[in-house]
């Protein structure tokens, strides 16, 4: 397929029809890069924290639109929090104009049988009924907008339908529907179209490179960057590595060279499943999240070392909470994030998907909505997200040089019981600014006023109190989030929380070996 000249003027025209398309959000953008930090035109740091919302299946429209206003999606995107959305398209919404120009959403859900889902468009966004595929999707960007949320525009692959497996067409550049060729006129499209779109503000050019076939020699992706940098020099360019998305190490070797500077941001996936199946149920949890912390490292946290971003644009985990795989994942991954202050993207904001691998309303049990799009699915989850959403370091952040003691599991963190009870401790939100520091001698303690820190008188199953006795507190197992001290009988403890989340000291647990101990109650972050 040749690019002409008419049909990207009909593409400019269809664009422009949405007049109110064009946002100005904010002075500060576009966005650049400021070594590992993103930042703004006023040079201050702006994190990602976004939401996946997929619109790359077979029907080419943005999932939910059958359950809910698309307004009130992006409404309710904004208020859980994120300021992002990872928006996916396939491919051929750029390769293949039949699709794009000349399919509307009434015909696309037709196609496939979707009566149900389409009586729901009717319902909630009418006005999309009759309108080609390609303006649903600008559609879908412009209310983004409207409500504050930024977006990253994802090529998640060529075909439209489910991902990701090694056996897919589309896999690998080279693939029988993966043409490099089309893949470059197809993102250099989508980087004209949204060229003054400021709340656009990032593209990621290819989701989860894999297959039978893959390696780092045929990596085309500087070859896309510059491709979408010279149709669209406003936007953040996001390069995916090898290995479905988990593995940058080639670059360590082989820095990105390109003709511009200040655009580029690495981008990793990361899930329970990434370390293998199975994994996180065969190994003490101590021992196998401290391994995977440095596999982190190996594999792509070193760019933050060589001063590049790194988008953590997947992770996530099932929110019905009967995963003990994807439970022992989260608590590990969370405090690494924290810890990294990393950007990044969950998946999904999906309650229900309208056809997903043959069939019809499929219920995504990694979802942050409900079936019916509105309701949040797991508050719980949420919170522990809430903790990573806002930026804690970087260029124009208010510099702190307080601690927080983070307790992934619930995604709250230490704090003082009450102002009439200062010295008893508990768990309570991360927001709340308690000034704690942590020497190098290990003493934890409360800066301001009087001198107060964590004592260790204390027995075990007794809560942990400041004062002015400090003890020593050691970072000890293998993921250093074990804090211990020596109780009143000599006897090693650790914090943990009690059912009422109020800081208790316990027998230190499941330091290494054992495969069934759950660990979590016990691990605190210090960052």
């Amino acid at each position: 397929m040749t690019e002409t000249i008419s049909c990207l003027t009909l593409l400019y025209l269809l664009f422009l029809l949405l007049s109110s398309i064009v946002l100005t959000l904010a002075i500060d953008y576009p966005l650049s890069t400021d070594s590992r930090w993103i930042v703004n035109e006023s040079g201050h740091r702006v994190k990602l924290a976004c939401a996946n919302w997929p619109s790359h299946l077979k029907p080419v429209v943005a999932e939910g639109l059958s359950s809910q206003p698309m307004d009130s999606i992006s409404k309710k995107i904004r208020e859980m929090g994120f300021n992002c959305v990872r928006l996916t398209w396939p491919l051929e919404l750029m390769i293949n104009d039949t699709l794009a120009l000349n399919v509307t959403v009434k015909q696309s859900f037709e196609r496939y049988g979707l009566d149900h889902e389409l009586k729901g468009i009717y319902t909630h966004n009418p006005s999309i009924i009759n309108i080609p595929l390609i303006n649903v999707f600008q559609m879908v960007v412009k209310s983004l907008g409207n409500n504050d949320v930024m977006v990253i525009l994802d090529n998640h692959k060529t075909v439209p339908g489910w991902c990701c497996s090694n056996d897919d067409p589309d896999a690998f550049f080279g693939d029988p529907k993966f043409d490099p060729d089309l893949w470059i006129l197809g993102l250099k499209k989508m980087a004209t179209i949204f060229m003054n779109v400021n709340n656009v503000v990032g593209m990621s050019l290819r989701n989860e490179l894999r297959g039978y076939n893959h390696t780092s020699k045929d990596w085309y992706m500087q070859k896309g960057a510059e491709a979408v940098h010279a149709s669209n020099p406003n936007v953040l360019v996001i390069l995916s590595g090898l290995a479905f998305d988990a593995d940058l190490t080639f670059l360590r070797d082989r820095p990105v060279n390109l003709s511009f500077k200040k655009k580029l941001v690495l981008e990793l996936h990361w899930y329970a499943f990434t370390d293998g199946v199975g994994q996180w149920k065969s190994h003490n949890v101590n021992d196998f999240c401290s391994h995977i912390f440095a596999k982190e490292r190996r594999t792509g946290g070193f760019l933050l070392e060589q001063g590049f971003p790194l988008f953590l644009s997947e992770f996530g985990t099932d929110q019905r909470g009967g995963d003990l795989e994807g439970n022992r994942y989260m608590s590990c991954m969370l405090a690494w994030a924290a810890e990294k202050d990393i950007d990044w993207a969950v998946w999904a904001v999906t309650g229900v998907y309208y056809f997903r691998e043959g069939k019809r309303g499929v219920v995504e049990a990694y979802g942050m909505l409900d079936a019916n799009w509105h309701d949040v699915h797991n508050y719980t989850y949420l919170r522990r997200l809430s903790v990573i959403q806002p930026p804690h370091k970087g260029p124009g952040i208010k510099h702190n040089y307080h601690k927080k003691i983070f307790h992934p599991l619930t995604g709250l963190c230490v704090v003082r019981k009450s102002p009439i009870h200062e010295s008893e401790l508990t768990l309570g939100p991360c927001t709340k600014d308690e000034p704690w520091s942590y020497s190098r001698g290990g003493t934890l303690e409360i800066q301001g006023g009087q001198r107060s820190c964590l004592e260790g008188e204390t027995s075990v199953g007794k809560s942990v109190k400041l004062g002015e006795k400090c003890t020593r507190i050691k970072q000890i197992s293998a993921t250093k989030m074990h804090l211990s001290f020596k109780s009143t009988d000599g006897s090693l403890v650790c914090l943990d929380v009690d059912s009422d989340n109020n800081v208790v000291a316990n027998r230190c647990k499941c330091l290494t070996g054992d495969i069934t101990c759950e660990p979590a109650s016990q691990w605190f972050k210090i960052f």
